[in-house]
């Protein structure tokens, strides 16, 4: 072997990697545009993490907020509402499973699990019926909590199904309080 041959070698194994190189950058710049476009729109984002003021919501009552296209029920219980909803026994109810996000997905369907704070006052539960995703109302039902009236499932006063086709709870999303009268969701 002469060390021209060599020279040669080192040449074409240049032009390969340089020619690799430039594939490897535009089949990348093609690639990136399809990409980025699975990525969440600017109005998508904003919803992603909402404040709400809850100062004005009245024991007994709730409010419904919009949060990712989704309603969010979000309750100011009463102290019946609250006995009533902790003297359940888990091992009762259809789905003995909390279904809370802000938890781990053992954690059992405790009232204590299902409210957002220590003394049970505010329960925090997205607004859509776990069998086809009505939205069920409030105050309703054979347990005082909602009703879905389109197939018949009755929820307690944690949210919890207690009658019907629903198989779950309904769920409770990812909250937690920023201060006295503002809650964050997401």
């Amino acid at each position: 072997m002469s060390h021209a041959d060599d020279h040669q070698g080192t040449r074409r194994d240049f032009i390969y990697y340089a020619t690799a190189g430039a594939g490897a950058v535009v089949t990348g710049a093609a690639v990136w545009p399809l990409v980025n476009q699975m990525n969440p729109s600017a109005d998508v984002l904003a919803l992603a993490s909402i404040r709400v003021d809850i100062g004005a919501v009245d024991p007994g009552t709730q409010i419904t907020v919009l949060w990712q296209g989704k309603p969010v029920f979000i309750r100011n219980r009463t102290a019946e509402d609250i006995a009533e909803a902790r003297a359940v026994d888990v091992s009762d109810l259809p789905d003995q499973g909390a279904n809370n996000n802000n938890l781990t997905d053992e954690a059992p369907a405790t009232d204590e699990n299902r409210s957002l704070d220590a003394d049970g006052k505010w329960l925090v539960q997205m607004g859509v019926c776990t069998h086809l995703g009505c939205v069920p109302l409030g105050d309703e039902g054979d347990f005082g909590g909602w009703f879905c009236p389109c197939h018949g499932s009755h929820y307690d006063t944690a949210g919890r199904i207690r009658k019907g086709p629903a198989p779950r709870n309904l769920p409770v999303p990812v909250a937690a309080f920023v201060d006295e009268t503002t809650i964050q969701l997401g």
